[in-house]
């Protein structure tokens, strides 16, 4: 009995700690939101002349982002890598 209160409590702290999060949420569409800055702005403007390539979205991938694409790619590879790791059957 004990073990249920304890999981409803945890429970009702998690949404509530998202619930609050999500209220905090600048509105939609609103001009002063903070994905509205000024750096898509300049990736638009200036990225073929910074990067040199044509495709505005690999220039920022593979130049503008490329530590977080490593780091997005070195997280996933490592998820793969776990899940090989637990599903592998032993011989014996």
């Amino acid at each position: 009995m004990l073990r249920i209160v304890f999981s409803i409590f945890v429970t009702i702290v998690i949404i509530s700690g998202l619930l609050i999060g999500v209220s905090e949420l600048p509105a939609f569409g609103d001009p002063d939101n903070p994905a509205h800055n000024y750096v898509s702005k300049r990736y638009v403007e200036k990225g073929v002349e910074e990067v040199g390539g044509l495709n505005i979205v690999t220039d920022i991938i593979l130049d503008y982002r490329a530590f977080d694409t490593f780091g997005e790619a070195t997280v996933l590879f490592t998820g793969v890598i776990v899940v090989l790791i637990l599903l592998k059957e032993e011989k014996k």
